[in-house]
């Protein structure tokens, strides 16, 4: 069934694991904002050009660039069947700056799909993460090392960063997912636009197992 699809929920949730699995299974494009701004300024378009401007300036770069990204990729012939996007809204403005977009091509949002992980849950989850120098990623409890705060291959040390701190992360979830992003929810459910509730918690395979109940292809 495709269609327009915001996949949503907090940091830690699992979105960048299982959106591309539903998104192909819908068969529609996985649009990450994140990956899109990226390929942009790395091919050196038009537009990366204007967002790396801010970029090496230190300020975000602003919605109304990112809504004419997002205007770009949609249009592409992959898209014409629907899209899931991934990385945005983050707050009402930038989901208002979004619903203008797609109402002026005549393509409102079709679903709002919420991965649901209570805060002690992502606080464990980017917390337990450790990397090395190599980039490698860990994770105290459900991939750790062989040997407690070494890399496997390299014998590196790995270290929990800054922002997986404990402390931060609940700040992040408090102060930005709560504060911030959870009234995105709210604008869309306001507007009638329907939302479907998975529980995040789990293996990988049992959300995913959710999600194909939730959303049968």
């Amino acid at each position: 069934m495709p269609g327009a699809f915001l996949i949503f929920g907090p940091p830690g949730a699992g979105k960048g694991t299982q959106a591309p699995r539903l998104a192909g299974r819908l068969g529609v494009p996985h649009i990450s904002t994140g990956d899109m701004l990226r390929a942009h300024v790395k091919g050196d378009t038009a537009l990366g050009r204007e967002a790396k401007g801010y970029m090496d300036a230190g300020d975000l770069v602003p919605d109304e660039l990112v809504v004419r990204m997002l205007a770009d990729r949609i249009g592409e012939p992959d898209a014409a069947a629907g899209f899931l996007l991934d990385g945005f809204p983050r707050n009402v403005a930038q989901a208002e700056a979004l619903d203008a977009m797609l109402a002026e091509r005549g393509r409102p949002l079709d679903c709002v799909v919420v991965l649901d992980v209570p805060e002690e849950e992502v606080v464990r989850r980017i917390s337990g993460r450790l990397v090395a120098q190599n980039g490698r990623v860990y994770h105290e409890v459900y991939d750790p090392p062989r040997t407690p705060g070494v890399d496997d291959e390299e014998g590196l040390p790995l270290i929990r960063r800054p922002d997986d701190e404990p402390d931060v992360v609940r700040n992040r979830y408090r102060n930005v997912y709560l504060a911030q992003t959870v009234p995105v929810r709210e604008h869309y459910a306001a507007a009638g636009v329907r939302e479907v509730l998975v529980d995040g918690t789990g293996t990988t395979d049992e959300v995913a197992a959710r999600l194909d109940q939730a959303l049968p292809a």
